[in-house]
């Protein structure tokens, strides 16, 4: 995102900064009282266009600042309480829950070095010319809500279901991989993190357990040799894109602030790539 973490908040500090910067404000207001009553006696009441001291000024703007900042936190809470059918009314933020002052909208992110403010970008990726077909971006920090509302743009957008789906173990639940399963899509989701060129240990001999969970199975399922192989493709698809889209083009940070004009410039960023890979698969 185009704004610093050092810009956030989080709702404990808040409430801590609004209370100590309630306390300066009338400590300042009662030096202004004082200094207003020693004038009066200095040089009568007559006196007019006073303007409110730039000190009390600032702590003001800042105090209405902190107020906004923690409604909105308190709304974003409701708004969790009630997607997970709790009480809203009841609902309060986190005493971490982050605020940015920069650019509300976007949110902490765990990136490769660290913790960033940003937004998260999700795309899919054909493995034959690397085309972007579907493109997203969200406020989520996790993956795993975001594969399902993918998949149901691109049958959307191409009128077409996709046979297969290959991710990372971000997106792995029982929920993504039942909704695999009933939509008879073919998936190959990591189950665990892997380093980087590391292989999957060798599939286990004998017969799976009758109650084995989704997860289970699909962890299995990858170290077939099959399941491998077919896996093992997804870096010669998605990574890739990225790759050309960050060091190759050089986009890495938005420029836009909030959510719906980040999705307008991620979405003019894939369409830029497509151009390019059409490009090269006509003219060279």
């Amino acid at each position: 995102a185009n704004a610093s973490k050092h810009k956030a908040m989080s709702y404990g500090r808040m409430e801590e900064s609004e209370k100590r910067l309630r306390e300066e404000v009338k400590r300042l207001m009662k030096q202004a009282e004082a200094v207003d009553e020693e004038e009066d006696k200095r040089y009568g009441r007559d006196r007019h266009g006073e303007e409110l001291p730039e000190e009390l000024q600032r702590r003001e703007t800042r105090i209405a600042r902190i107020r906004e900042a923690k409604k909105a936190l308190e709304e974003r809470a409701r708004e969790k309480a009630k997607s997970e059918d709790e009480d809203s009314k009841e609902a309060k933020p986190e005493p971490k829950a982050q605020y940015n002052f920069t650019d509300p909208e976007s949110r902490i992110m765990k990136g490769s070095d660290g913790f960033v403010q940003g937004y998260n970008t999700q795309v899919a990726v054909e493995p034959l010319f690397q085309l972007v077909v579907g493109q997203t971006v969200t406020q989520a920090a996790n993956d795993k809500e975001q594969m399902v509302p993918l998949i149901k743009a691109i049958e959307e957008q191409s009128g077409q279901r996709p046979k297969e789906v290959l991710t990372d173990s971000g997106y792995c639940s029982d929920e993504n991989l039942k909704y695999l399963a009933n939509r008879r899509i073919e998936g190959f989701v990591a189950t665990e993190k892997q380093k980087h060129g590391e292989r999957s240990a060798p599939c286990k001999r004998g017969p799976l357990p009758k109650d084995a969970s989704r997860v289970e199975r699909m962890k299995r399922k990858l170290t077939t040799k099959v399941g491998a192989a077919v896996y093992a493709r997804r870096k010669c698809t998605v990574e890739p894109v990225f790759g050309q889209i960050k060091q190759a083009r050089g986009f890495r940070q938005f420029l836009l602030r909030g959510l719906e004009k980040v999705r307008g410039e991620w979405a003019l960023v894939c369409m830029t790539h497509n151009l390019l890979k059409f490009h090269k698969i006509c003219y060279e």
